[in-house]
């Protein structure tokens, strides 16, 4: 980490120095994924062994549930860094993602020299300087990021980035474009060694063009039928491959039914998971009609299924998983 005074002027940025360990072509990353438990399209595929290649902060927008979050999860196993995750929320601040004082021990700091005369003769500048000490700055995720560390550089998550105020979105322009954020009492804090950061998005609004461009990009489809199969076998060994593919069927039926929250591949693990635990090896209709709400979180959801026939989504399924 590099620390400038807030004095202090660097004419030529130097570029953080990129990792050595850069996988050598996309297959190498969908089997690394795939060696922990993520089944990559070769489009993220792409994206992940882009961003790495070129240390560019990689977004990732679409649908909740089609496994945004996890590729965080699994870089972080996979390169080894720590997982730093910040989760957006309406109204977020600098306060809580990039730093804050610690006003308590400031103040505690300051009565304890009183009580021991060490103020006396003091200069208020002095004061100052003993109190905006970076023992007495605590480090939220996007710091603690950038902060030096041992071993591979961590993995930083930016979750749900469009929950976010727009005026947030400013903060992370200086983070994302040098790996740099300012403490007006510090200096700019610089890292040394760029953390890998994946930013994800639901797209419930559209976020800054200004913060794109500093990101590789890359639209998260919900899996294909045949994938979805191997998602769930994966996931939940104890299925058998008749369920896992009725499972797969109904979810990407139940998709095509204009729902408000349609299932993702969390919820077909679920699904699958719950199934199998009830003693289950195929679908019908009454354990369907039970378990629902394994896949559906929302009652109008629920009903508009049923209003489509659950018995009909379990025939579909059911013919389709023998094929």
């Amino acid at each position: 980490m590099v620390v400038s005074t807030p004095h202090s002027v660097d004419p030529t940025p130097v570029p953080p120095s990129v990792p050595k360990s850069v996988p050598e072509s996309v297959a190498v990353v969908v089997a690394a994924l795939a060696q922990h438990e993520y089944l990559a399209d070769e489009g993220l595929a792409t994206a992940i062994f882009l961003s790495l290649s070129l240390h560019r902060p990689l977004f990732l927008e679409g649908e909740a549930g089609v496994g945004k979050t996890e590729v965080a999860k699994v870089l972080s196993r996979w390169l080894g860094g720590r997982l730093i995750r910040l989760q957006c929320y309406e109204g977020i601040d600098s306060a809580q993602a990039v730093y804050e004082w610690d006003y308590a021990r400031q103040l505690l700091h300051l009565r304890t020299a009183e009580a021991t005369g060490e103020v006396a003769g003091s200069t208020s500048a002095a004061l100052e300087t003993e109190l905006y000490d970076p023992r007495f700055l605590i480090r939220r995720p996007l710091l603690e990021a950038l902060s030096p560390t041992e071993g591979p550089p961590p993995v930083l998550l930016i979750d749900e980035i469009d929950r976010a105020d727009d005026e947030f979105e400013a903060f992370l322009l200086e983070a994302l474009s040098d790996y740099s954020i300012t403490i007006p009492e510090l200096g700019t804090i610089k890292a040394a060694v760029p953390p890998m950061v994946v930013l994800t998005s639901n797209r419930t609004r559209d976020v800054h063009d200004a913060l794109k461009r500093r990101c590789l990009y890359h639209w998260v489809e919900h899996p294909g039928f045949d994938r979805e199969v191997e998602i769930v076998r994966l996931r939940a060994p104890g299925v058998g491959e008749g369920l896992a593919r009725q499972v797969a069927a109904a979810v990407e039926a139940m998709r095509g039914y204009g729902l408000y929250k349609p299932p993702g591949v969390a919820e077909s693990i679920d699904w699958a998971l719950s199934l199998a635990a009830l003693g289950r090896s195929t679908m019908d209709d009454a354990t369907v009609q039970a378990t629902l709400g394994t896949v559906l979180k929302y009652r109008e959801d629920q009903d508009r299924v049923a209003q489509r026939g659950v018995h009909e989504l379990v025939r579909a399924a059911v013919e389709r998983g023998q094929a």
